[in-house]
């Protein structure tokens, strides 16, 4: 049994939303958080500007704000019918697994890439907008 996918110029923004938060996400981290340098870089008294966002990229991961986001936006995607939320659902998924809050970012995700394949193929489910 064979699908068509029906694609629209919403589906290749939520794909570019998507590529542009994950990857966002594990750039920022990769070359201001991670590197150790950074912690005494940040913590001098002439800190540069980048470490503002650090601390706060920093902060909402103890707090796993990054999952609960990705998760509010994985049930907004999946009970309104939405291409965006559904692509930026998933984007925020992969911020979520990058920034160690997975369990709730994986569902989010989860959620916004099964809103977006049942509006791709046109398979009824909780979204109902063709």
């Amino acid at each position: 049994m064979s699908t068509i996918v029906h694609w629209k110029g919403q589906d290749l923004a939520g794909v570019a939303l998507a590529a542009l938060v994950g990857g966002g996400a594990f750039v920022f981290r990769e070359l201001a958080i991670v590197p150790r340098a950074t912690v005494g870089i940040c913590a001098a008294s002439a800190a540069p500007g980048w470490c503002v966002p650090r601390s706060w990229v920093l902060q909402w991961q103890y707090l796993g704000l990054f999952g609960w986001v990705a998760l509010a936006a994985g049930l907004a995607a999946f009970f309104s019918g939405s291409r965006i939320l559904a692509g930026l659902a998933v984007g925020l998924g992969i911020a979520a697994v990058v920034n160690y809050n997975g369990t709730e970012g994986v569902v989010g995700a989860a959620l916004g890439l099964v809103a977006w394949l049942s509006l791709l193929t046109g398979r009824p489910g909780w979204v109902s907008k063709p």
